[in-house]
């Protein structure tokens, strides 16, 4: 009997249109049937504010409930400025906290950085990885 794995995929461009949305739905195309692929919406998570860490908003709780759900999470991320853009950052913040309580603890992770430059978004793909280390 084969297991089948529950692979949350965060997009860090939220341009319904952006190459990095392109390169995560390829890779979620390509996987093997064992991993459930699912692109992950944070569109609506507000600003993490630790004055609401005992009642976040709805869609903070709900995108921390659904990371912690998953098995493994893939980031598939653009480079804006050297770094992440600052929503998956926030994002990342959000199902991190309240401190001890992270929906990140003990999953799997993988990164893949998607430009059009030569540099392959290295940037943004080693400021997440240094916040995941953490995380």
């Amino acid at each position: 009997m084969s297991q089948t794995y529950d692979v949350a995929v965060v997009v860090g461009s939220l341009r319904k249109a952006s190459w990095t949305r392109k390169v995560a739905q390829t890779l979620i195309d390509l996987a093997p049937p064992s991993l459930r692929c699912e692109i992950v919406d944070w569109s609506e998570v507000q600003v993490f504010n630790q004055d609401t860490e005992a009642n976040p908003p709805a869609a903070n709780a709900a995108f921390k409930d659904r990371i912690g759900k998953a098995q493994a999470v893939l980031f598939a991320t653009p480079e804006y400025n050297r770094s992440v853009p600052g929503g998956l950052k926030n994002a990342l913040d959000v199902a991190s906290r309240p401190y001890g309580d992270s929906a990140w603890s003990g999953k799997p992770a993988a990164v893949v950085s998607v430009t059009p430059g030569a540099l392959g978004a290295f940037g943004a793909n080693h400021h997440l990885r240094r916040s995941l280390v953490f995380v």
